[in-house]
C-alpha cells in the first residue's frame, strides 16, 4: 500500500482533504450567508439557502470526526521520535473534537429559529432573527474556545517534527509558532476582542506554517528511518 511506503504523504493527503472540508464549513458558508450587523438579512439568507447552511453543519461535523484519522496518521509517522509527545499530540486533538461537535448545536438552534417552527409562533419574527444571530455569535465564540486546542496540539507536533531528522527542522519551528498564534488568537478573542482583528492579521504568517506543513507532507512525503532501511534492503536484495 502506498500509505505504508510513504506514511507522510498519506497523512498529508488526509490533512489537506479535511482542511478543505473545514474551510468550506468555517469560511465559505458563513461568508455567503452571514451579514454582520443585520440579523434580518442573515436570517433571510439562511432561509433562502437552507441546504447550504445544513451542508456547512454536516461538513463541520464530518471534518472534525475525520481529523481523528489525521491524528492517527501523524502518530504513526512520528511515534518513533517520542512516544509521549506523540500521545500528547493525539490527546489534544481528540479533546477539541467534542467541543466542536457541541458548538454545532448553536448553528442548529439558529436554523430552528429561522425556520420558525409552530411552537415559536409566540415569538415575533424580528425577535427570532435576533435570537438566531445570537446563536451564530455563540457559534463563533465556540470556535474561539476550540482554537486553544487547535494551537496546543501543534506544540508537540512541532517538537516531534524538529527532532525527527526526516522532516525539515524549519517546519517544526514554524508549527510551534503556528500553535502560539492560535492560542494567542483564542485568548485575544476572550480577553480583548477589540484587538482580535489586528492580531488575526499579524498572526497569519505564523498560521501559514500549518498549511506549509500539510502541503510538504502531501507533495514530498516523509518516511521514517526504519522504512528507509527496509526499502534499501529490498532494493539490494537479489531478484
Amino acid at each position: 500500500m502506498r500509505s505504508t511506503k510513504n506514511p507522510g504523504r498519506f497523512a498529508g493527503l488526509l490533512y489537506v482533504l479535511l482542511s478543505i472540508v473545514g474551510f468550506f464549513a468555517m469560511e465559505y458558508v458563513p461568508s455567503k450567508l452571514i451579514v454582520h450587523g443585520s440579523a434580518a438579512a442573515t436570517a433571510s439568507n439562511i432561509a433562502a439557502s437552507e441546504t447550504l447552511f445544513r451542508l456547512g453543519i454536516a461538513a463541520q461535523l464530518m471534518g472534525q470526526a475525520g481529523f481523528i484519522f489525521v491524528a492517527l496518521a501523524l502518530d504513526d509517522l512520528l511515534k518513533g521520535v517520542n512516544r509521549r509527545r506523540a500521545s500528547l499530540m493525539v490527546t489534544l486533538i481528540v479533546v477539541s473534537i467534542p467541543i466542536s461537535f457541541l458548538n454545532e448545536l448553536n448553528s442548529i438552534a439558529a436554523l430552528v429559529l429561522v425556520r420558525g417552527a409552530d411552537f415559536l409562533s409566540v415569538i415575533e419574527k424580528p425577535q427570532r432573527d435576533a435570537l438566531a444571530m445570537l446563536f451564530l455569535k455563540l457559534h463563533g465564540q465556540g470556535f474561539g474556545v476550540a482554537e486553544i486546542f487547535w494551537g496546543l496540539w501543534l506544540f508537540p507536533l512541532g517538537l516531534l517534527v524538529y527532532k525527527s531528522r526526516f522532516l525539515p527542522r524549519f517546519l517544526g519551528v514554524w508549527l510551534v509558532l503556528a500553535g502560539a498564534a492560535w492560542v494567542t488568537l483564542s485568548l485575544t478573542g476572550l480577553l480583548v476582542p477589540q484587538y482580535e482583528g489586528k492580531v488575526d492579521t499579524y498572526s497569519q504568517p505564523a498560521v501559514l506554517g500549518e498549511v506549509v506543513f500539510m502541503l510538504w507532507l502531501l507533495i514530498r512525503g516523509a518516511r521514517t528511518p526504519a522504512l528507509d532501511a527496509t526499502a534499501a534492503l529490498s532494493a539490494a536484495a537479489p531478484a
